[in-house]
């Protein structure tokens, strides 16, 4: 039985990182929470062991420095460890996985009140603009040249357009969510169903070609 644990998709974002620079482990974990940790958001107690896991694999070195008086141990990439990240990205990976507690409260709201709900719709408006001042702030470092790691904007453009239009979306359909729970007496249970909404809804799914007509 192997002595090392195997990777995971946490493995490789932590080594896309250490393949920017090197990193210590408290840089590590606050890089994720800026960056990385918006799409794979994981909690800091497993980052402080994922670049332990990849020194024993060869695919990171660790070197121990002192900052005054404070020890503090720094990862780097391996060569081996740059095989290993350039072969996980020949493979073109699983889709998003949504998890939302804010919609989840949504889809039972019938054993709440509508006041409940209109909160829960509130909060998920006001967690998009926090979002978006965040991203938009970004790209404007990004566009006059000042954000950190510019040499890396042609990647992270990518991302950052998804980002946008995520946070976008959410603030939208917190909005139309709103306007229609405003109309529901103070019992969700009691509301009646928009039957234009949900048309609308199956005319917005006919994008795909695989939706049944």
């Amino acid at each position: 039985m192997s002595m090392n644990p195997a990777l995971t998709t946490t493995s490789y974002a932590i080594l896309g990182l250490l393949s920017v620079r090197p990193w210590s482990t408290y840089e590590l974990a606050r890089q994720m929470d800026r960056s990385v940790g918006r799409i794979w958001p994981r909690a800091q107690s497993k980052l402080y062991e994922e670049p332990k896991k990849l020194v024993r694999h060869g695919l990171a070195r660790a070197t121990k420095e002192a900052v005054g008086r404070r020890p503090r141990t720094v990862y780097a990439i391996t060569a081996q460890g740059r095989r290993a990240l350039a072969d996980w990205l020949q493979e073109p990976g699983a889709g998003p996985v949504l998890e939302s507690e804010q919609l989840l409260k949504v889809f039972f709201a019938d054993s709440g009140t509508t006041a409940d709900t209109l909160g829960t719709l509130r909060a998920a408006l006001a967690w998009a603009e926090e979002r978006n001042q965040e991203n938009s702030a970004a790209a404007r470092a990004y566009l006059a040249g000042q954000a950190p790691f510019q040499e890396r904007a042609a990647q992270t453009v990518l991302v950052g357009r998804f980002l946008t239009d995520y946070y976008r979306f959410v603030a939208t359909w917190a909005a139309w969510a709103t306007a229609l729970v405003q109309q529901w007496p103070d019992d969700p249970a009691d509301a009646s169903p928009d039957r234009t909404e949900i048309a609308e809804t199956l005319r917005r799914a006919s994008w795909s070609t695989s939706v049944d007509e």
